[in-house]
């Protein structure tokens, strides 16, 4: 029997694995710069910390999540989204109580039962980030900037950055109130309407067309910022165009989770087609404290890397490894493989990527073997080479060879690919 990856799987095997390797290492390094540290967070969790923290109204709940019960019947979920994980794991480990605000960068796999298509999976890969404890609108400005400092080192300049504000709870229940009034007057279904009386802001979120031309008229929250709110969403826009960072408002915008407060955003790429999000995130006042934790603020992203990896591709931008293999050995027997994997350590050591032959495979093989690694150079080892500690090294690419020592080899490859990268 053959078996196969479940439906809606996306697996990244070599060498396309470089590529998503290349992408999501670009998304975080930014954050690495900002101070932002690695969380590991659980794969799964109880289920109440996402009934709880993501919201029942939302279509992650309330249809997507891959929920299960364990032996000792407790009902636990695959991850659906990073953000309720972090705040109870930092509640559970007492960061709250240290250094404010922590900083905190993840990556990895998560899981919604949605329907697969481009981009679209049910184990898909994010990064993302967290700062948690300040309510600086600033903090949200940073943020900001990292998502696309990310995007801009991968090359990519046809994403663009949407924002909105939801307001603190003064401005957002006044909203709630006008928008509940004003989606009562409409044609609802019967599962529309219970959304109405769950969340109202969710029903913004429907992209059913019929629905999007309903709403053309709904009331916009920016008209329901209290005095706070509108000097917060200020200092955002002042700072993103201080940093040069572009971005349009849409007052309709309020992501899929019902934890977004204040500062809503959302990056999207247009080559894409309809699902064109890319990444986003924003404020979530009251989260923690919905999770039995302090009621401090936090600000957020997850970023696709499966949806950035598309749009990389749709702008034609080539995705090279960061890191070059230098070079391949090929031993000329087995009593000569000890000594090519010696020299590989000591390379390695240097930080070269180094490769070689093993199985005592005849020449032939071997040197084919070299040319698909992707190898700068590559050298056969065998007993005139041993004895005299010279070898000749071939660049793969031209066929041109030049005889290097041993001893000189590292400092050869150091140059060499400093030169060219």
């Amino acid at each position: 029997m053959k078996y196969q990856a479940p439906k809606g799987v996306k697996e990244y095997l070599p060498p396309s694995s470089a590529l998503f390797e290349r992408v999501r290492e670009a998304l975080i390094s930014p954050a690495r710069m900002a101070n932002y540290q690695l969380m590991e967070l659980a794969i799964f969790e109880e289920t109440e910390v996402f009934t709880r923290g993501v919201g029942e109204s939302t279509d992650v709940v309330s249809k997507e999540m891959y929920t299960f019960t364990d032996r000792a019947e407790r009902s636990l979920t695959l991850r659906p989204e990073g953000t309720a994980g972090v705040m109870r794991a930092v509640i559970e480990s007492g960061l709250d109580r240290g250094a404010l605000p922590v900083k905190i960068w993840y990556a990895g796999p998560f899981f919604r039962a949605e329907r697969p298509q481009a981009g679209r999976y049910r184990q898909f890969y994010q990064v993302g980030i967290e700062a948690i404890g300040s309510e600086d609108p600033l903090l949200d400005v940073e943020v900001i900037s990292i998502a696309a400092k990310g995007f801009a080192a991968l090359g990519l300049t046809g994403f663009e950055l949407v924002i909105n504000s939801l307001g603190d709870s003064e401005s957002r229940n006044a909203y709630r109130q006008a928008l509940t009034e004003y989606l009562l007057t409409l044609s609802l279904d019967e599962a529309t309407r219970q959304r109405v009386q769950l969340n109202p802001l969710r029903v913004l979120d429907d992209k059913r067309p019929e629905m999007i031309k309903a709403l053309a008229s709904a009331p916009s929250i920016l008209d329901f910022l209290n005095d706070t709110s509108r000097a917060e969403f200020d200092v955002v826009q002042q700072g993103l165009a201080d940093l040069g960072i572009k971005y349009t408002i849409n007052p309709r915008l309020v992501r899929g989770l019902d934890y977004y407060t204040k500062t809503t955003f959302e990056f999207v790429h247009p080559l894409l087609g309809a699902q064109s999000g890319i990444g986003g995130g924003g404020r979530y006042d009251g989260l923690m404290e919905s999770l039995g934790g302090q009621p401090l603020s936090g600000i957020g992203f997850g970023i696709g890397v499966d949806r950035v990896i598309l749009a990389c591709e749709a702008e034609g931008i080539e995705l090279l490894q960061e890191r070059e293999l230098a070079c391949f050995i090929v031993p000329l027997g087995a009593q000569f493989e000890r000594q090519a994997l010696k020299i590989a350590s000591e390379l390695r050591d240097q930080k070269l990527r180094v490769d070689l032959a093993f199985g005592g495979r005849a020449l032939k093989g071997a040197m084919k073997a070299a040319d698909k690694s992707g190898a700068r150079y590559a050298f056969v080892l065998g007993e005139r080479e041993s004895q005299s500690q010279e070898v000749e090294l071939k660049e793969l690419a031209s066929g041109a060879v030049q005889s290097i020592r041993l001893s000189d080899l590292p400092q050869f490859l150091i140059r060499s690919l400093g030169a060219n990268s």
